[in-house]
């Protein structure tokens, strides 16, 4: 995936059911053009996993795709992973079908999760070497439209994207129109004009290999970002509408457009069983309060139970089924009025609308404690898609009885993909965050997918927080968004900084300021010059001077590395702040360059975490390969004046 001209885009997946009376207004008579195919997602028209089309080629669909019935509408749901779908034509007829100069696309959708390259429907390809045909789609926020034509404006014939203005909304269905007249591509939203560009002109550019048209994802060759949301209907014109012509399109089904699907009823697939998606797991653990987590399969009431004792005697009964995820339902609840530094047990029980019951194990946690009392803490980074190693450095450091971990980034390997965090991430930490609580910073695998908001229960904006455990204040930054001066993050960092009082700051986010990586920063194999460290990140080592940040901890580079004090930009032997790199987490290990920096005083290439031990004035560090070896231990120390 490449960024250009603009904003480039977010898959998004289809998924939920309803059933409603819905009374849509009768279509009026109108000019406009006339459509080569149209596909309209009701389940009557499907034989044999082939939806019929109205008019042109079939689509191939997932035999098992699920649909929901909005009135005499229906609509195609996804849940983010099963196959999209895709146009039947042979390349012959595919090329009868494909628009040459002017043409309209007209779909109606929802969107229910939020991804960096959503598709609606497409035949491109989207890579460095050729950007050729169209796409229409969405990112993180609103609609857009990649197409590439034989007249672009810098001669180069690449794509152009064109994102809209109009923030859509989750759990509505939007009517999403485009018209190319062979000088200007317009892009509307619910009937209405919401840009336009002249960058692209005359006759469109497409793929030289020959490639899949495909409704539901954002595919080409080498990439299949999957929609979770719905699709009720998508046409293709060869001729450019008017935008009088849209607005009147949305008129017809303008009702459409103001339902709640999120308030609507599902209907469950009854042939899924009640279980764990994802079993219990701890957030946000304080001195007088805990929050809970997991996921069922199927919407469900539940019973959270815990106490002093494996009898768990207090509960809370959770009446809500549920907030909807893709293949589930995400529960999240906190338990408060608890005793400060006391050992808990709790345990879940979920009964499904069907009456099937899922129950976990007795597990147990401790609350935070007061400022005088020691504690320790794990350090974990980049687990990636690795369920062994993730899973036997979650074994190694629930054996050293963590108060909490704290995780640098990159939890997955793609962030937009359900099952990275079902069937990875959330197994093999399972030992380890039952029982110890887990504060996440986003690393840039995560791509700031909505599962990862989901998931996590954190003081907003979430992708940026601070939290207070003992005599210690943390302050979780992003570093994929900008942290320059006078950016937002830098701003409230620097506030949050100057106000603390506490004995320890500790700063984490992914991206390292300082690092001896071979290739990521400059390949030291092919020239002697390298950043030697994310100079976006070490643009916040000005504010780590100035407000004496003790350890900044982050990841992406899978090694160890540990710093010597720094300040200004150099090593120190007074004061200063150590960065630590602890990428070992999972994810395919990487080397230092060929000679050692000046910055670095351990590097060590394995699988890894860090225990951190903190007693008053006095922090102990120990580091453990993936046989749970010891490899480096180091010790800070606060003079009486400090």
């Amino acid at each position: 995936m490449n960024q250009h001209r603009a904003l480039a885009m977010t898959p998004v997946y289809l998924f939920a059911l309803c059933l409603i009376v819905l009374t849509v207004l009768p279509a009026a008579a109108h000019d406009g053009p006339d459509p080569a195919a149209k596909w309209s997602f009701d389940q009557a028209r499907v034989k044999g996993g082939v939806l019929q089309a109205l008019l042109g080629p079939d689509l191939k669909v997932n035999p098992k795709a699920r649909f929901g019935q909005h009135g005499h509408i229906g609509a195609m749901l996804f849940d983010g992973e099963s196959r999209p779908a895709t146009v039947t034509a042979s390349q012959e007829q595919l090329a009868k079908l494909l628009p040459k100069k002017e043409f309209t696309l007209s779909a109606w959708v929802s969107i229910d999760s939020s991804k960096r390259w959503g598709g609606i429907v497409g035949y491109f390809q989207d890579n460095g070497d050729e950007e050729t045909g169209w796409v229409l789609g969405y990112d993180q926020e609103r609609f857009t439209m990649g197409l590439s034509t034989e007249g672009a404006d810098d001669g180069d014939g690449m794509m152009t994207y064109i994102r809209g203005k109009t923030d859509y909304k989750k759990g509505r269905f939007h009517h999403v129109a485009v018209i190319y007249d062979g000088e200007t591509l317009s892009l509307y939203v619910n009937g209405k004009l919401d840009v336009s560009t002249a960058e692209q002109s005359g006759a469109i550019l497409y793929p030289k290999q020959p490639t899949v048209m495909t409704i539901g994802s954002y595919r080409d060759v080498n990439e299949d970002e999957r929609h979770h949301g719905r699709i009720s209907e998508v046409t293709l014109y060869h001729d450019a509408a008017t935008a009088k012509w849209v607005a009147e399109e949305f008129k017809h089904r303008e009702k459409l457009s103001m339902l709640d699907l999120d308030a609507v009823e599902y209907v469950i697939d009854p042939s899924i069983q009640q279980a764990f998606l994802v079993k219990p797991f701890l957030q946000a653990v304080d001195q007088a309060g805990i929050t809970v987590t997991w996921e069922t399969t199927r919407k469900s009431k539940s019973m959270l139970y815990y106490g002093q004792t494996a009898e768990c005697a207090e509960k809370v009964e959770l009446i809500s089924p549920g907030s909807r995820s893709s293949r589930g339902f995400v529960h999240q609840q906190r338990i408060e009025g608890l005793s400060k530094h006391t050992q808990y047990f709790y345990r879940i029980e979920s009964t499904a609308d069907n009456g099937q019951q899922v129950a976990s194990e007795v597990r147990t946690f401790q609350t935070a404690p007061d400022t005088e009392t020691p504690f320790a803490f794990a350090v974990i980074s980049d687990t990636q898609g690795n369920l062994e190693v993730a899973g036997q450095i979650a074994e190694l450091a629930w054996s050293e009885r963590p108060s909490f971990v704290l995780h640098a980034g990159d939890l997955v390997s793609t962030g937009s993909n359900k099952s990275h965090w079902t069937d990875v991430f959330f197994p093999s930490m399972e030992t380890l965050i039952s029982r110890a609580p887990i504060f996440p910073v986003l690393g840039n695998h995560e791509a700031d997918a909505e599962f990862y908001y989901q998931y996590m229960d954190l003081p907003k904006p979430e992708y940026y927080y601070t939290f207070s455990y003992g005599n210690m204040q943390f302050f979780m930054i992003d570093t994929n968004r900008t942290v320059a001066p006078g950016s937002e993050q830098y701003a409230w960092l620097e506030k949050q900084l100057k106000a603390s009082q506490a004995t320890w700051k500790i700063v984490c986010h992914h991206h390292p300021p300082y690092s001896s990586d071979e290739n990521d920063y400059g390949n030291l194999w092919k020239t002697n010059k390298s950043s030697r460290g994310d100079l976006r990140a070490r643009e916040l080592c000005t504010l780590y001077d100035r407000y004496g940040v003790d350890i900044v901890w982050t990841g992406h580079i899978h090694t160890y590395e540990r710093t010597w004090p720094m300040l200004k930009g150099k090593p120190t032997d007074e004061g200063g702040t150590l960065y630590m790199v602890t990428g070992g987490g999972g994810g395919g290990l990487e080397n230092p360059g060929p000679f050692r920096t000046a910055f670095s005083n351990v590097v060590h290439r394995d699988h890894h975490y860090s225990m951190v031990h903190v007693n008053g004035k006095t922090i102990e560090v120990r580091v453990y390969d993936i046989e749970g070896r010891l490899f480096d231990t180091f010790t800070i120390q606060q003079t009486p004046d400090n």
